[in-house]
């Protein structure tokens, strides 16, 4: 249920705010799914090419259902939002690097302790992380800042046009 202050402004119920947050959670974690399902069928395409078969979206599908996670508890924490610079694409890219080395640590260390769930040396896990290479280390760091950046574009561009305009604008038939 609602409730007013003396003010007049309209508080939600920590049901709502539950729910609000699912709902972002599952959006983030779609969006990441679809980004991550995408790079392993280009994957599995190119090894087939070559002889070998490889299919991992339940991998993809738990990466995606884990950094979400990540993302919705680094903007709970309100990571990147303490200095905002003073033009939006300026924020988008500034949030977009942030977030990407915050999920590649946070990937990290999750692997890590995987790792040591299934008594596995740490570095033994680090060797191969991302594939072990460093080519491939900076390969996958520049993915995931290129999955970063429109989702940030598209959330800051929101939070300016003010909230479910720019869903709206986006759904909305034109004009002739």
């Amino acid at each position: 249920m609602e409730s007013t202050n003396g003010s007049g402004a309209t508080q939600i119920t920590l049901a709502q705010k539950a729910q609000r947050e699912l709902i972002h959670y599952l959006a983030i974690s779609a969006y990441l799914y679809v980004c991550f399902g995408a790079l392993i069928f280009y994957k599995a395409a190119i090894l087939q090419n070559q002889g070998v078969e490889f299919a991992a979206y339940g991998l993809a599908l738990a990466k995606a259902l884990i950094l979400g996670k990540f993302i919705l508890v680094a903007h709970a924490l309100k990571i990147g939002d303490r200095s905002k610079p003073n033009r939006l694409g300026l924020d988008i890219l500034w949030k977009s690097l942030l977030f990407t080395l915050l999920l590649i640590v946070l990937s990290i260390i999750e692997e890590v302790l995987v790792g040591f769930v299934h008594g596995r040396q740490a570095q033994d896990v680090l060797k191969e992380i991302a594939g072990g290479t460093l080519p491939q280390i900076l390969a996958t760091s520049l993915l995931i800042l290129l999955i970063m950046i429109p989702y940030f574009a598209f959330r800051e561009i929101s939070a300016t046009l003010g909230e479910g305009k720019l869903l709206k604008l986006l759904a909305e038939r034109r004009s002739a």
